[in-house]
């Protein structure tokens, strides 16, 4: 085990944060990331269950993925918007639907906390973990609020409780074993700003939303994608990840005992067939604007 000076605190990610450096990281692992949460985001499709003709903003849609499933699942005469502030992401989410001849999805860069769309109000909002991640969630939902119809009901995903995440967990236990990182402040931006439902149920009623109704999400998750090796899910937590941010400033010995590390707990999580699975849970959320 390698011990270091404490690490310089790991910043809860923040909404501006996709719009950088974090946006292109996704993109350049984008089908890694959307392999490895497409489990949960399946789950929030089949709850939400999308009609034809209805128009949904999905926010915070990153690669796409979802969006495109709900262009589909809307046609005809329906309409999917996707809100991402990362530029990177919207032009290869757009490139994307374009290359499946999705007509019926377009995709906005912007800030969701503020950003006006055109076509509002719109029917539904969908968000496979694009929600946590606002400065001031009481005013972005408020905002989001404006661009539904009365009566809209939207469908959340959002991270349960860390413990609860061994994907998160484990890996972050194998980082500490070489380097300080102070505990996470609780409801603060960041992936697991809703872990605490309570929480949550304030931020939607003071955006002026109610009804809100939770279903569980408890399974596994593929950590670097479907059928990653060992290594190649090492790489990815520490390219991609948040394992990675907080290494990044140590050398490269406490980087490579790290990894190796890594490699070690993945090898025991490792599935023929399947990749490394971990355990993972998460709240399906709806509320009704």
């Amino acid at each position: 085990m390698t011990q270091t000076a404490p690490a310089k605190p790991v910043e809860a990610l923040k909404g501006e944060d996709w719009a950088g450096d974090m946006g292109t990281k996704w993109l350049s692992h984008l089908d890694r990331f959307e392999g490895m949460i497409a489990p949960i985001g399946e789950a929030l499709l089949a709850r939400a269950a999308y009609q034809p003709g209805e128009r949904v903003i999905d926010l915070g849609c990153g690669g796409g993925a979802t969006t495109r499933v709900i262009a589909a699942a809307v046609a005809p005469g329906g309409e999917a918007v996707g809100l991402d502030i990362s530029p990177d992401l919207t032009r290869e989410a757009q490139a994307r639907a374009a290359a499946m001849g999705l007509a019926n999805a377009r995709f906005v860069c912007g800030d969701a906390a503020t950003t006006p769309l055109e076509g509002a109000p719109y029917d539904r909002l969908f968000s496979r973990f694009g929600s946590m991640f606002f400065a001031e969630p009481k005013r972005a939902f408020a905002h989001l609020h404006t661009l539904l119809k009365p009566g809209a009901p939207i469908d959340l995903a959002v991270w349960a409780n860390p413990r609860d995440n061994l994907w998160m967990m484990e890996m972050m236990g194998v980082v500490r074993a070489h380097i300080d990182i102070p505990p996470a402040v609780p409801r603060t931006p960041g992936p697991f700003a809703f872990e605490d439902l309570d929480y949550l149920a304030d931020v939607l009623a003071a955006g002026g939303f109610t009804g809100m109704d939770v279903t569980p999400f408890v399974g596994q998750q593929a950590v670097g994608g479907p059928g990653a090796s060992p290594e190649d899910a090492a790489d990815f937590v520490l390219a991609a990840m948040a394992a990675g941010r907080a290494l990044a400033d140590h050398g490269e010995a406490v980087q490579a005992a790290a990894r190796a590390d890594l490699v070690a707990l993945f090898t025991k999580r490792h599935v023929a067939g399947q990749g490394v699975m971990m355990g993972c849970k998460a709240w399906l959320v709806r509320a009704i604007a």
